[in-house]
């Protein structure tokens, strides 16, 4: 075991870097320290910050790494921020409304529920979906006249954001007359559509972003900050932990104490040892961090039949339910403890499994852990030789919708290939449906192509509520204890910003059970000819279609009618077909 530390900092900020304890086995500790070693004799770290794409690839990495010094841009915007901060407590707002997708949600939705607004500011609400309830869910939790609207979008033309822009700002008009547009902030990078239309409709603030951060590196550039001034979150405070990240990541101090290198080699190593299901095991407190890792980890790493799949949110098992293809990162909050937790966790790692923990003594110390995993994912790149900036099969998905989308806008109907199997309110579709056979035999024949080093995957396309998502949770946990390998769940269209290039473009060892459903209410997007449930529709088919040229083993189930329901169907269905597979791994 290696433990790596630092001295405390500010303790009125309790800012002192994590603590970083490795309990790996003895091959990943070897194969840890030779990387280590490697990257101080050949300068490695030096290259790194130097912006050297020959670290990577050599493609044109050295374009997307301005998020190593997004800190200090954020600490030299700091009186703008605050003054954005003065005029919106001046504003009479009572609510915000986060609008956008993957990197530009994930990491605003970590500060909201982890940290929160502070007293007298706006709680954060984030809508990232296309899915109709989800939508009037969030709609109904909100007073629109009192709204404060946040469209973040880096290319300003992302579909997503562009039609649930288009929704709440004809809600608002509805309700403000032409003053409407003093109810919208604007993120995006210049020069982009986003922004001459916040321009031409006279928005509040237009925060630009920073053409070289990537998505997914943008949390401590506006994309991340300008949400936390509106919440009232003390962003000094939250620049100056993390700007002691930035200090310890950085070129000065050794890789053997650098918390980011060592991270991103562990994870490295440890996906070339076969260790690539890398699962975060999170305090209750910070459960909302692991969504933001896993689009950062699955987007960086899974292309070209490589990657590090992060599994977030399984739950803890006994160490019998685990195959020998996990890493376990187990990030605490010291004053967030339990006793029941600790003991689960001290099993895996007593049974051999390899082990990271990081230590953190208060919740403001996530601004430190968002440039940690930065760092470590752009070191796991560089051990495995790819390039963890860019993202080429997100678009795979992308054309296939445009191209569903329109067809539908010639024809208004989507094209699909009809249903293999109806049973009863389930319909299949899949080369995995058999003819003549039942959803109960088909669930069956789709698990027996699971093997040993596979992860199983859950994509719903449904609203993202709780009812749902502990009925998912039961599925995947189902699988999980029978099989021994890893599982994930993903909530359509979001996922397709976060996971859905690891799936399409990593290593063929995922297995894919997709959940649609017909939409119980509908509703239109002004100025199209088309709804939101179509573009959700349009979106699934897309999806599972690039999944199928990719040769992926999916099966697809559509809901008919009531979907609580159906899913009450296919859960038990689920069990049933499970209790009737002979383990072959």
């Amino acid at each position: 075991m290696s433990k790596l530390t630092t001295l405390d900092s500010d303790s009125q900020l309790r800012a002192q870097l994590p603590v970083q304890t490795l309990d790996l086995g003895n091959d990943l500790t070897q194969t840890l320290q030779e990387i280590v070693r490697d990257w101080t004799r050949q300068g490695t770290l030096d290259r790194l910050w130097a912006r050297d794409a020959q670290v990577w690839t050599g493609g044109d990495e050295a374009n997307w790494l301005d998020w190593l010094n997004a800190v200090a841009r954020g600490r030299e915007a700091l009186p703008a921020l605050s003054e954005l901060g003065a005029d919106l407590r001046r504003g009479g707002f009572t609510a915000a409304l986060l609008i956008g997708m993957g990197g530009s949600s994930l990491g605003p939705e970590v500060l909201a529920k982890t940290l929160g607004a502070e007293s007298g500011m706006l709680p954060l609400y984030i809508i990232d979906s296309t899915d109709p309830a989800q939508i009037a869910s969030c709609e109904a939790a909100l007073d629109i006249e009192r709204t404060l609207f946040i469209v973040a979008s880096k290319s300003g033309s992302t579909l997503e954001p562009d039609i649930l822009l288009q929704y709440f700002l004809a809600k608002a008009k509805a309700a403000l007359g032409p003053a409407a547009g003093r109810q919208f902030i604007a993120i995006t990078d210049p020069g982009s559509k986003l922004e001459a239309f916040a321009r031409n409709n006279s928005f509040r603030h237009i925060a630009t972003g920073v053409p070289g951060i990537g998505g997914r590196y943008s949390v401590l550039s506006n994309f991340g900050l300008v949400p936390a001034v509106v919440m009232g979150i003390n962003i000094e405070h939250l620049l100056t932990s993390a700007d002691l990240m930035v200090r310890n990541c950085s070129a000065v101090t050794p890789p053997a104490q650098n918390l980011g290198v060592i991270l991103g080699a562990v994870m490295g190593a440890a996906a070339r040892a076969g260790r690539d299901k890398l699962t975060l095991l999170a305090s209750p407190a910070l459960l909302p961090f692991g969504a933001w890792v896993e689009q950062l980890v699955a987007e960086s790493t899974g292309k070209h039949g490589l990657g590090i799949v992060p599994v977030d949110a399984e739950g803890i098992g006994m160490p019998a339910v685990y195959g020998s293809d996990r890493l376990f990162i187990d990030l605490r909050l010291e004053d967030d403890s339990d006793q029941a937790r600790d003991q689960a966790i001290a099993a895996l790692a007593n049974a051999g499994n390899p082990m990271v923990t990081i230590s953190i003594a208060a919740r403001e110390q996530l601004a430190q852990e968002f440039f940690h995993w930065e760092m470590a994912t752009a070191v796991a790149g560089a051990v495995l030789g790819i390039h963890p900036f860019d993202q080429p099969d997100v678009e795979a998905a992308k054309i296939q919708t445009k191209s569903l989308m329109a067809a539908y806008e010639r024809d208004q109907i989507l094209p699909q290939s009809p249903a293999v199997l109806v049973d009863g309110n389930l319909a299949l579709f899949g080369a995995v449906v058999g003819n003549g056979a039942s959803l109960e035999s088909t669930l069956t024949k789709l698990f027996g192509q699971i093997r040993q080093g596979d992860y199983f995957v859950l994509l719903a396309y449904m609203e993202m509520n709780d009812p749902h998502m502990a009925l998912l949770q039961s599925m995947r946990t189902l699988v999980r204890d029978k099989y021994k390998v890893a599982t994930c769940l993903g909530f359509g269209p979001r996922f397709l910003h976060s996971t859905g290039q690891l799936y399409k473009g990593g290593p063929n060892s995922g297995v894919f059970l997709q959940i649609t459903c017909d939409d119980d209410m509908d509703l239109p997007i002004p100025g199209r000819s088309y709804s939101f449930g179509t573009v959700k529709a349009a979106q699934a088919l897309g999806d599972f279609q690039v999944l199928a040229e990719r040769g992926r083993r999916a099966l697809r189930v559509h809901v008919k009618g009531e979907l609580e329901t159906g899913l009450s169907v296919l859960h038990r269905t689920f069990i049933a077909a499970l209790s009737r597979v002979d383990l072959t791994l």
